[in-house]
């Protein structure tokens, strides 16, 4: 009779019961299926695909691990791994596998991996807590228009994180930029009136991504990044008939720079550079600054990017000299 203990894990962001074929196939031959609690996912459905699974209960862990090894020398048992990974289980096994002199043998088999992007279920279930009624005062006041500034200065420091090259600091600001994107999707699904959620965004997102990308989607060319452009504001000039002007759109709480940058474009893509070339002409500071923007433009250099690190650049050394 074989004596094994396998700890089958498995993925709680992956669907239960969505396994591999040799755990499945292990599970087929043991002479016991064990898991802590009834209501586990993965256990409930190995249950109804016909495999018995009892259920032990909570236990410490060395009290676990020993009612694990009691139950292996009876025969082939698999462990249900729990959904929070069952902490200090694998360091019990191990001090009460070695203190026996005919052990069984314990194998760790996985079942299921996370795919690409299972991390982002985790930031869905902890928003859904975070505004839970009753959890806490602050999220559960929160709404879009009170979470606009967190969002405008979240935006500004993965900027300056990324222009910093910090690639740690890039990470943890893409992640304040991405909660407000999940905090705003869990207020609007609490909307009566016109409700949406996460996986509406993203739903809509991908939609517009293979719409505006044909040449990757579909049978259109683009064998150049201009080519690619081109076809984007095609595509979006069909999506928004309702624009009268080339202008229309741009934000207009755009840094001052930027959004002079964003004109310049758009009235050159509108062929409408004469107007451009007269606004930039006259003497007045604020027709210099666009003229120095056009410029920028004309060498290839983001203008408000460049006035960002002539300020660092100012800010280091004020810093050095004490001042």
């Amino acid at each position: 009779m074989a004596h094994r203990l396998t700890l089958l894990l498995s993925s709680p962001r992956v669907a239960p019961g969505l396994l591999t074929r040799d755990a499945w196939d292990v599970l087929a031959s043991a002479a016991a299926v064990l898991a802590r609690d009834e209501d586990e996912a993965q256990a409930v459905a190995v249950a109804e695909s016909g495999m018995p699974v009892a259920h032990v209960g909570a236990e410490p862990p060395a009290s676990l691990a020993r009612l694990l090894a009691d139950r292996a020398e009876q025969g082939e048992v698999v462990w249900l791994g729990s959904a929070d990974g069952d902490p200090g289980l694998t360091d019990a096994l191990a001090a009460e596998v070695s203190r026996r002199s005919d052990p069984p043998e314990v194998e760790v088999l996985v079942g299921s991996w996370d795919v690409p992007g299972a991390r982002l279920l985790d930031l869905v279930a902890v928003m859904d807590r975070l505004r839970t009624p009753g959890v806490c005062p602050w999220y559960a006041e929160q709404t879009h228009e009170s979470l606009l500034p967190y969002l405008i200065e979240e935006a500004y420091e993965v900027v300056e994180a990324i222009e910093s090259g910090d690639r740690a600091h890039m990470l943890e600001e893409l992640g304040d930029l991405l909660f407000q994107v999940a905090f705003h999707a869990r207020v609007a699904a609490e909307d009566p009136a016109a409700p949406f959620d996460v996986d509406d965004v993203a739903a809509a997102l991908v939609d517009k991504l293979v719409r505006r990308n044909p040449h990757v989607f579909s049978d259109v060319e683009a064998e150049t990044a201009e080519d690619v452009t081109a076809n984007w504001e095609a595509i979006k000039a069909q999506e928004k008939p309702h624009r009268d002007s080339p202008l229309d759109g741009i934000p207009a709480g755009l840094p001052a720079l930027a959004r002079a940058d964003k004109v310049l474009s758009r009235l050159e893509r509108a062929g409408a550079g004469q107007v451009a070339a007269e606004a930039t002409a006259g003497e007045d500071v604020g027709a210099q600054l666009l003229a120095l923007v056009a410029r920028a433009r004309a060498a290839g250099v983001d203008a408000e990017a460049a006035l960002r690190a002539t300020l660092r650049e100012v800010e280091a050394q004020v810093r050095a000299d004490g001042a």
